[in-house]
């Protein structure tokens, strides 16, 4: 989990095998691990020419995948990233005019709107087979498709186990029980204007408490000792007590897929839990951009993101779930990163209609 900080994800700390693994900020444009390639719906018919891929800093696959769609379809792929999805959405939107490739990958439901509603994408021709599920997570009035579901992920709180039975001290479940004085100090989340989950997070709780009560929930954790960090990576990695920094604090927003990655050298389950009753689920899209050079290779990229090679390496090299119901999760994602079953929502024009409201009342009330 797919962490993503100031951003991610890619995202989502921990034996240290599983911490380089989980903090993807780092990661080159192809990743460095091992995979397959492409199959051959991924490719369609060789042609060749460059086609450009903008997408946000974590983007990684396997080592190995994207040279072989490389070779199966003739195209050379040129990554250019930005940073986190909102300002990937932010970059498109001002280059509209003059983009900066042919497809973009990494824009998520909390920006998608505001991508279809200024044009920067426009339909394609897609057609792996994984496009029907992909489907199930279509932006509600893109009837025509311009943005493609690759992927998902839960962003949740995640609370350090081991540290609630040294102490003693029963978890938290629930939204509400943060703000018990039991866990007083005890809390650290990104800061939702400079991190992709810090934002879901804000959304959870609208679409928990409503526009009537999120403002007074979030001032009851400020009043109970909040911390906010400047990304994912700050509150993980160093405040949290199991992330591998000697942090503080023993409850933590991260990703419904964390908690695998804390499963120590030699033992048989993770030392944190996410809690599946505080989470809000991001969608990730991939779409041909307006004015592309290449749009016929920007589809045929589109098509690899949805092929099994790569649906069943994005747990891997991303720490997201793919779209695809055709390939298997990892043996320890089944067993320990289970999805919520009701995850918290917010439609995605209300999100676009409101986030710089929501976001400078956040940080009046949070911040002051």
């Amino acid at each position: 989990m797919t962490p993503r900080t100031t951003w991610r994800p890619g995202a989502r700390a921990l034996a240290t095998a599983g911490a380089a693994a989980l903090a993807l900020t780092a990661c080159s444009a192809v990743g460095s691990g091992s995979g397959s390639g492409a199959s051959d719906d991924a490719t369609g018919t060789a042609g060749g020419g460059t086609v450009t891929l903008v997408t946000h800093e974590s983007f990684a696959l396997s080592e190995g995948l994207l040279e072989q769609f490389e070779e199966e379809s003739g195209l050379t792929v040129e990554v250019v990233q930005q940073a986190d999805a909102g300002a990937l959405a932010n970059q498109l939107v001002l280059t509209k005019d003059a983009p900066l490739g042919d497809v973009v990958y990494g824009l998520d439901n909390a920006f998608a709107t505001r991508a279809l509603d200024e044009g920067v994408v426009v339909p394609a021709d897609v057609t792996a087979p994984a496009a029907e599920d992909a489907a199930r997570y279509a932006v509600e009035g893109d009837d025509d498709g311009a943005l493609t579901a690759v992927d998902y992920s839960d962003v949740c709180v995640n609370v350090d186990t081991a540290w609630f039975a040294e102490q003693g001290v029963p978890e938290p479940t629930t939204l509400e029980s943060l703000l018990d004085p039991a866990y007083r100090g005890l809390l650290v989340v990104p800061d939702p204007v400079t991190s992709s989950p810090g934002l879901a997070f804000v959304l959870a709780t609208i679409g928990a408490f409503g526009e009537d009560g999120w403002v007074d929930y979030w001032a009851g954790l400020r009043d109970n000792g909040l911390k906010v960090a400047d990304g994912w990576s700050e509150a993980y990695y160093t405040d949290f007590t199991a992330g591998g920094g000697d942090g503080p604090r023993p409850i933590v927003l991260s990703y419904a897929s964390s908690p695998p990655f804390t499963v120590p050298e030699g033992g048989t389950e993770p030392t944190t839990r996410a809690l599946l009753d505080t989470c809000f689920r991001q969608v990730e899209y991939a779409g041909v951009l307006a004015g592309a050079d290449n749009p016929e290779g920007g589809a045929q990229l589109i098509d690899f993101l949805l092929s099994d090679a790569v649906q069943a390496d994005l747990p891997g090299s991303m720490y997201v779930y793919p779209v695809s119901t055709a390939v298997e999760l990892p043996e320890e994602w089944t067993r320990w990163a289970p999805l919520a079953e009701q995850p918290f929502e917010v439609a995605p024009a209300d999100i676009d209609a409101h986030r710089e409201e929501w976001l400078a009342t956040w940080s009046d009330t949070v911040v002051g």
